[in-house]
C-alpha cells in the first residue's frame, strides 16, 4: 500500500509541476501580446506617414510627431508607472494603461474621419496612447522577473518578449499598409481592439505573484534607488544610453526607408510595408535566439552588446555607399540581426541585476531611455534628410561607435 500511495503522490506531484509549467506558458504568451499591442500601436503607422503628409497636408517633420508625441509622453510617465507597480502590483497598472491606450487609438480615429482639421486632435489621440504605453509596456519586463526564480527562465522569457516586441515591429508596416489601403486611418481604429484582446488575456490567463502587504515608505523606497545607482550606476547609465541610441538608430532608419520607398522609388502598399518588414524579421530572429543563448552568463551578454553594435555601425556606414534598392535592404538586414542581438542581452541584465522590490521601477527607467530612442529617430531623420542628408548615415554610425565604447568600458560583469 506504501509503495502505491508513494507512487500516487509522485504521479499527482508530477501532473502539479506540468500544469503549472503549462500555466506559465500560458501566462508568458499572454504578457507577450503586451509588447506586441504596444509596438503594433506604433511601428503600424510609419508606412502610413507619407500618406498622412498628404493627408492632412503637412511636413515631414510635422509627420513625424505622430510618433514622437507617444514616445514623450511615456518618458515622463514610465518611471511613475513603475513606481506604482512595485508597490500595488503589475496587473492593477498593466490592464487600466491598455484601456487608455485604446481609447487614445479611437480618439485620433475619429478625429481622422470625422474633423476637417484633425491633426492636434490626432496628436492628443497619440499623446493618450503615450499615457496608455507607459502603464503597460515596461511593466512586463519585472512582471516576468517576478514570476520565476530561475534565471536561466528569466532570461529565456525575456527573449521570448523581446520577439514578440519586434515580431510587432515586423508585421506592423504589413498590417500598417494593409489597413491604410482600405482607410487611411484605419490603422487608429485597429488599437483598441488590440488593447482589448491583450487585456483578456491578462484578466484570464496571468496570475501574478502575490505582493507585500505592507509597501515600502516613499523615502525608504527612493532611498534604495539612490543606493542601487550609487553602486551600480556605471553599468546602469551605460544599458540606459545603449537602448536609447539602437532604438533612435531603427526608429530612425524605418522612417528613412519608409520616405525612401514611397518618394524615391514609389513603392507603396503591401509591397513597401513587406520591404519595410524584412529587416524586422532579421531583428525578430536574432532577439528570439540570442535570448535562448544567453541564459544568465552575463560576460556573454556584455560581448553579444559590443559585437552587436560594432555590427550595426558598420551596416549603417556602409549605407553611404550605394543607393540601389537591393544593397540597402541587405545591409538593413545585418543592421537588425544587430540590433535584435543586442536587446535581449540588456534586457537580461537589468532583469537579473536588481533585487525584485526596486525592478519594476528600475526597469521602468530603463524604458523611458529606450522611448527617447523612439521619440528622437523619425524628427532627427526628417531634419538631416533636409539639411544634412549626405552626413545621415555617418552621424547614426557615430553613436553606435559610442555604444559599443560604452559597453567595452561601463559594462564589467564578474561571473
Amino acid at each position: 500500500m506504501d509503495h502505491i500511495e508513494q507512487a500516487i503522490q509522485k504521479k499527482t506531484s508530477k501532473n502539479k509541476k506540468q500544469n503549472k509549467k503549462n500555466n506559465q506558458k500560458w501566462a508568458i504568451l499572454s504578457i507577450s501580446s503586451i509588447p506586441l499591442v504596444m509596438t503594433l500601436g506604433n511601428s503600424m503607422l510609419i508606412p502610413v506617414l507619407p500618406v498622412m503628409e498628404k493627408k492632412l497636408s503637412i511636413n515631414s517633420f510635422q509627420v513625424s510627431m505622430i510618433i514622437t508625441i507617444y514616445s514623450i509622453v511615456a518618458i515622463f510617465l514610465i518611471p511613475i508607472a513603475g513606481y506604482l507597480s512595485d508597490h500595488i502590483g503589475r496587473k492593477k497598472v498593466i490592464i487600466p494603461s491598455l484601456l487608455i491606450a485604446g481609447i487614445g487609438g479611437i480618439v485620433s480615429g475619429w478625429a481622422a474621419w470625422k474633423l476637417e482639421n484633425p491633426y492636434t486632435v490626432i496628436l492628443i489621440g497619440r499623446a493618450l496612447q503615450g499615457v496608455g504605453a507607459a502603464g503597460a509596456q515596461p511593466i512586463v519586463m519585472p512582471l516576468v522577473g517576478d514570476m520565476f526564480k530561475n534565471d536561466d527562465d528569466v532570461s529565456s522569457s525575456l527573449g521570448l518578449i523581446e520577439t514578440s516586441n519586434t515580431f510587432g515591429k515586423v508585421l506592423s508596416p504589413i498590417l500598417g499598409a494593409l489597413l491604410a489601403g482600405v482607410i487611411w486611418f484605419l490603422p487608429f481604429f485597429s488599437i483598441p481592439v488590440f488593447c482589448l484582446c491583450s487585456i483578456i488575456l491578462m484578466l484570464f490567463l496571468v496570475k501574478t505573484p502575490n505582493k507585500r502587504e505592507e509597501p515600502i515608505p516613499f523615502k525608504e523606497f527612493f532611498q534604495h534607488i539612490k543606493d542601487i545607482f550609487t553602486q551600480k550606476g556605471k553599468w546602469l547609465y551605460a544599458i540606459f544610453l545603449i537602448g536609447a541610441i539602437l532604438m533612435l538608430v531603427l526608429f530612425g532608419i524605418l522612417f528613412y526607408l519608409s520616405d525612401l520607398l514611397e518618394k524615391s522609388y514609389h513603392i507603396k502598399n503591401i509591397k513597401k510595408g513587406l520591404l519595410l518588414a524584412l529587416p524586422l524579421c532579421s531583428l525578430c530572429a536574432s532577439s528570439y535566439i540570442t535570448g535562448k543563448l544567453i541564459k544568465q552568463n552575463k560576460i556573454l551578454m556584455k560581448w553579444m552588446i559590443f559585437v552587436s553594435c560594432l555590427g550595426a555601425m558598420i551596416s549603417v556606414a556602409l549605407l553611404s555607399l550605394n543607393d540601389q534598392l537591393w544593397f540597402m535592404i541587405m545591409l538593413f538586414l545585418l543592421c537588425g540581426i544587430g540590433i535584435g542581438a543586442a536587446l535581449p542581452c540588456l534586457d537580461a541584465m537589468i532583469t537579473e541585476g536588481i533585487e525584485k522590490e526596486q525592478r519594476g521601477t528600475i526597469s521602468s527607467i530603463y524604458s523611458s531611455m529606450r522611448f527617447i530612442g523612439v521619440a528622437a529617430g523619425p524628427p532627427i531623420t526628417a531634419l538631416l534628410l533636409k539639411h544634412a542628408e549626405n552626413w545621415m548615415f555617418y552621424i547614426f554610425s557615430l553613436i553606435l561607435l559610442i555604444a559599443a565604447l560604452a559597453t567595452f568600458l561601463a559594462i564589467k560583469p564578474k561571473s
